[in-house]
């Protein structure tokens, strides 16, 4: 089901989510938020609901400028409050690890535990967060501001060589909705992405020392998007947190491991 709260798109796995426990799903940069195929497998697989928003400035979620990962997860307490879940798991791709995280210092009585997909660390405010980064180029320019960030979108193309024969695979089998999805998503503009890289190279709003809930980290070791790298940082921030490597999957092909992830 689809419906707009608190000027957010809301899908939900089920009409009605009320008193159900529930996995939070943050989706990648970009995609539109819509309920992906394998995610609802693997929830319906855990006896979870699914609920899925799509950010500020995706699909039909108004834009807010300025916007903080912080302010991401405050944005969602009204939805989760108006829905009626029991509980979460929050979990995050890429993109959306941030924002998975956040929810757990933002509404730490609701978040039961984290799950995290080759998600960025805080920017550290030097080069070195770059390094094992394929095209980097969003993020550099979002560090200079907004206006450097747009003139980038301007010419930007994707870069095949950030991905790896796994990630291709995936895409290409189970995965293929998220293509289909993140193609769907640059449709419809990039103010979501353009805020998502600014969001994530300024403060993010919260402390990930305040993450009181169990993290797990699942991070490829091959990943070009989002290298290993980040996945240690953040395991040595989080109080709470257990790193899960794989050595030969990537950006997208690491997501194979969601029903794993769920099950620990």
């Amino acid at each position: 089901m689809r419906r707009l709260i608190a000027g957010l798109d809301v899908h939900t796995s089920h009409d009605d989510v009320a008193g159900r426990h529930a996995l939070l799903w943050h989706h990648g940069s970009p995609q539109t938020g819509a309920i992906l195929p394998p995610v609802r497998a693997a929830a319906d697989a855990h006896g979870l609901a699914v609920v899925s928003v799509a950010r500020p400035g995706y699909a039909a979620s108004t834009r807010v400028p300025g916007r903080t990962v912080a302010d991401v997860a405050a944005g969602l307490v009204p939805v989760l409050d108006a829905l009626g879940v029991a509980s979460v798991v929050s979990v995050g791709a890429s993109g959306g690890g941030p924002h998975a995280l956040a929810c757990a210092a933002v509404m730490p009585a609701l978040v039961r535990a984290v799950v995290t997909f080759a998600s960025p660390a805080p920017f550290s405010g030097d080069d070195a967060w770059f390094a094992g980064m394929r095209a980097p180029g969003g993020l550099r320019a979002a560090v200079e501001g907004e206006a450097a960030r747009r003139r980038f979108a301007e010419t930007d193309e994707f870069d095949p060589t950030q991905f790896v024969d796994a990630d291709f695979a995936a895409l290409e089998g189970e995965w293929a909705s998220l293509g289909a999805d993140a193609g769907a998503a640059e449709a419809d503009g990039s103010d979501g992405l353009i805020d998502d890289d600014l969001a994530f190279v300024r403060p993010w709003g919260f402390e990930l020392a305040e993450v009181a809930a169990s993290v797990l980290l699942v991070q490829g070791e091959s990943d070009r998007v989002i290298p290993p790298a980040h996945a240690r940082l953040l395991e040595a921030a989080l109080p709470h947190a257990r790193l899960e490597l794989s050595p030969d999957d990537g950006h997208v092909s690491v997501l194979r491991r969601l029903g794993a992830a769920l099950s620990r």
